[in-house]
């Protein structure tokens, strides 16, 4: 059983769709960052950076924050999702960083600054909207002659597919990035990644690429 504590952000999306492609027993906590919920003792002995996602898992009593770590933990326990080939998993942590170092972040800032918050500044926008695109085109050219980033389905995609599913918040429209578009909808077809979306609360219909 793994305790997941997360809320309704593409990050914890990434940990409770791994759990439902796993198809492992989960308990959901969910943590309103909201409402500060982050900042809870108990919820800081878990996660020290008062971020989520976090997990405990109960049969090894390990608990770990940070989506990256968690899902190559929980696809190295369970021998899914991560190739235990040198190159295939090279490949895969290759795209699970593009997206922690790059595409995650950026498009937050996208999010703050176009979505949440705009007229504000006008550098902002233009620096992180040119942004978002030129990592959508580097997401593009990958996805051209293949169906997934790291060649098989894997975490990498799983990591970056929350992110792409806020596309409206980032100005994007995924018909200027065709292999995109294909690719996220592929995945938006998978059951798991369906039930894995709406973890911890149902937020209605899922974008339709």
């Amino acid at each position: 059983m793994i305790d997941l504590y997360t809320w309704t952000t593409p990050n914890g999306r990434k940990v409770s769709i791994l759990l439902e492609e796993l198809g492992l027993d989960y308990c959901v906590h969910p943590v309103d960052i909201g409402s500060g919920e982050q900042m809870a003792p108990d919820f800081l002995k878990i996660s020290p950076n008062n971020k989520i996602p976090a997990i405990t898992d109960r049969e090894t009593g390990l608990s770990l924050m940070e989506s990256g770590a968690i899902m190559v933990y929980l696809a190295e326990k369970e021998g899914r999702f991560l190739p235990h080939d040198r190159e295939g998993r090279a490949r895969v942590m290759e795209w699970l960083m593009w997206q922690m170092g790059g595409f995650g972040p950026m498009l937050g800032q996208a999010h703050h600054f176009l979505h949440f918050n705009p007229g504000t500044s006008d550098y902002a926008e233009k620096r992180f909207g040119d942004e978002v695109r030129r990592l959508y085109r580097v997401l593009d050219t990958r996805l051209k002659d293949q169906d997934f980033v790291a060649g098989q389905y894997s975490i990498a995609d799983m990591a970056i597919w929350p992110w792409a599913s806020r596309y409206e918040w980032q100005r994007i429209d995924l018909a200027e990035f065709p292999n995109v578009r294909r690719w996220y909808r592929r995945i938006l077809a998978r059951e798991a990644v369906q039930r894995g979306y709406h973890v911890p609360k149902n937020m209605g219909e899922i974008p339709p690429g």
